[in-house]
């Protein structure tokens, strides 16, 4: 017998409540943040009577998911399942964000969630079962042309195209738009906190005494591009994107000031990024609807060959500079 659990937002954090239930066929919590079963995965499987599982380590279907817990910073994973109707509880204080915002919706998704935030749901409240949400287009129904309908002339054609070709242009607009504010905007005050606190403090003449002679030349950059690229570290580096960034605006930083080669630039590219996209593996294969046999190999797989292709990337980024 399963019991149901009420999860609430953390400080600062976005949606909810939500109160879960597993089923005899949803009776999986599965946990994707990169460093094994999170806490809160853990608490969530104990009080219910489900089973938590690391989502990295092993392939889980989504019918089979009561929940899933994520650590994502505002990117894709956020929206991803909340997409698939699963419910998604995030242990970053996120809220409507990402190029999926739109299926983010405080019914189906929870942030900034910690294991206090986690209770056993009160009897008065009805427990929300997991389900998946199948999106089902209508169909509109063919009408039987009549036989004295009167055919638009190429005015009418004509204009109804361009009225479509409008709209489009219209409503990317819009997206572009609601993209720049959510996620391009803050980013950019991110590098300027950044550089100002790099000026301010004079963080930047001690990196650029200690830190820049040996990140400044071709060796350094392939220690740091195999740091980033162990497999147990690539995941927690990965998510978010936030430490690759952060890495992208101090040797940034370097090349502006003269301290780090700029001939180093394209390599540098390179190196700080090997981790992208290491936390997404496990659901970039689950929107592939790849089997789970896959996933269990795939994710190891992927993350092992990072610490290969990684500093050969770094190297062919040198020579190529170099021919510039």
């Amino acid at each position: 017998m399963y019991k149901a659990v009420k999860i609430e937002k953390g400080n600062g954090g976005w949606g909810g409540p939500l109160v879960i239930e597993p089923t005899e066929t949803k009776n999986k919590v599965v946990s994707i943040t990169g460093g094994g079963i999170a806490p809160v995965a853990r608490k969530i499987a104990e009080l219910t009577g489900a089973e938590a599982v690391d989502g990295f380590s092993n392939g889980v279907a989504d019918e089979e998911m009561a929940c899933v817990v994520i650590n994502c910073g505002g990117t894709l994973r956020c929206g991803v399942y909340p997409k698939k109707g699963v419910m998604t509880v995030n242990l970053t204080p996120v809220g409507q964000s990402g190029p999926l915002a739109q299926f983010i919706k405080e019914d189906i998704y929870v942030s900034g969630v910690t294991p206090d935030g986690i209770t056993m749901a009160d009897g008065s409240e009805a427990p929300i079962v997991a389900t998946e949400t199948v999106v089902e287009e209508e169909k509109p129904e063919e009408a039987a042309p009549a036989a004295d309908a009167p055919k638009e002339n190429w005015v009418a054609r004509g204009g109804k195209a361009l009225a479509g070709f409008a709209t489009t242009c219209v409503q990317g607009a819009k997206e572009a738009v609601d993209i720049s504010i959510k996620d391009i905007i803050p980013f950019m005050a991110f590098y300027s906190l950044v550089l100002g606190l790099i000026n301010f403090t004079g963080l930047g003449g001690l990196m650029g005494t200690y830190v820049y002679p040996y990140l400044g030349t071709l060796p350094g950059l392939l220690v740091l591009a195999i740091i980033c690229g162990l497999p147990i570290l690539s995941p927690l580096v990965g998510s978010g994107a936030l430490i690759g960034q952060l890495l992208s605006v101090i040797i940034g930083y370097g090349i502006m000031t003269g301290t780090f080669p700029v001939i180093l630039a394209l390599p540098a590219f390179f190196a700080v990024d090997v981790q992208v996209g290491c936390d997404f593996i496990p659901v970039g294969l689950s929107m592939g609807d790849a089997a789970n046999d896959t996933v269990d190999i795939g994710v190891p797989s992927v993350l092992l060959s990072r610490i290969i292709t990684g500093p050969i990337m770094v190297i062919l980024a040198f020579c190529v500079a170099t021919m510039l």
